[in-house]
């Protein structure tokens, strides 16, 4: 294995995707999401992407009764980003904080996304991509987000929770507005990564314009 590879030599792959990664056919992770495929392995986000950071967003207690008693596990929502226009959400259970934490990290990375940076608000011409190109609207369970580009020099005008988010994204600039149940955690986290989603799988040209002149 060469020593410049992040990978360890105890990774076996299991899909064609992590076979054409071991082997360095693969070099981004915009090749995979070019050629519409998934990612099912942890490491082959560890080896395309190794300076991703992660933040716990929330710990809790859930339980779910049984037949014979309350079953309770801790439920971990965790965002993970490079900064740099990839980021994910992910979601981990487990009777212990620990394994929790790892399981959310790992479903976080599976769900890693290229997140479409611009300069889309009118008030400024800068054309660095410090903010979204377009606004969006997402809605996950009880809570609601819209991302709308600000100017450079405003920062992220946020609650906690999105603010994590779009910091690990790598947007710099953005006005959010919240509706439904926002102090929710787990939903506003994933209404946030549905938003970015959104903004990133937008590939038509006419319809971008469209969005940003409204």
């Amino acid at each position: 294995m060469d020593e410049d590879k992040p990978y360890t030599a105890s990774w076996v792959p299991k899909t064609k995707v992590g076979e054409l990664v071991r082997s360095g056919a693969i070099k981004s992770i915009e090749e995979i999401f070019a050629n519409g495929k998934t990612i099912k392995e942890v490491e082959i986000v560890d080896t395309l992407l190794p300076n991703l950071e992660d933040k716990v967003l929330e710990i809790i207690s859930v339980q779910r009764m049984t037949k014979n008693n309350r079953k309770q596990k801790f439920r971990v929502t965790v965002a993970v980003g490079d900064r740099s226009g990839h980021m994910g959400v992910g979601v981990g259970k487990d009777v212990e904080v620990k394994p929790a934490i790892e399981a959310a990290i790992r479903d976080a990375k599976r769900r890693v996304i290229t997140v479409k940076l611009g300069c889309g608000s009118w008030e400024c011409s800068c054309g660095t991509p410090h903010t979204l190109p377009l606004r969006e609207r997402a809605k996950f369970g009880s809570s609601e987000i819209i991302l709308k580009p600000a100017p450079r020099g405003v920062g992220i005008v946020a609650a906690d929770t999105a603010s994590h988010v779009l910091e690990l994204a790598g947007v710099k600039d953005v006005w959010t507005f919240s509706r439904g149940r926002t102090r929710d955690v787990y939903n506003t986290a994933l209404a946030t990564y549905t938003a970015l989603k959104k903004v990133s799988e937008m590939k038509n040209s006419e319809a971008l314009k469209a969005l940003v002149s409204q």
